[in-house]
């Protein structure tokens, strides 16, 4: 009569992780092939990428230039932005 040092669940888990990482590695061989067959067009979807990318970025710096320059506007010749009546207490709530 054997004895086994490990339960049915644990059979199950090796099993399906290693399914998994079969999967896996067909995955990345069907992958491998397709780009060693057609090498033009994945780097046309890598440039792709890039370009939206890279538009992308400029877009939202030309926003963040925008409104800058319409937050300058806004305020002309106010350097020193302060309140007027405004009071600053210091002291403690007893200082009265």
């Amino acid at each position: 009569m054997p004895f086994h040092f490990h339960t049915n669940l644990l059979a199950r888990a090796s099993r399906a992780l290693a399914s998994g990482i079969l999967v896996v590695g067909l995955l990345l061989i069907g992958f491998g092939l397709l780009i060693m067959a057609l090498p033009e067009l994945f780097a046309f979807l890598a440039a792709a990428v890039f370009f939206v990318a890279g538009v992308g970025c400029a877009v939202v710096a030309l926003k963040i230039l925008w409104f800058q320059r319409r937050l300058e506007r806004s305020r002309p010749g106010e350097v020193d932005v302060y309140r007027q009546n405004v009071r600053i207490h210091t002291g403690g709530p007893h200082d009265l």
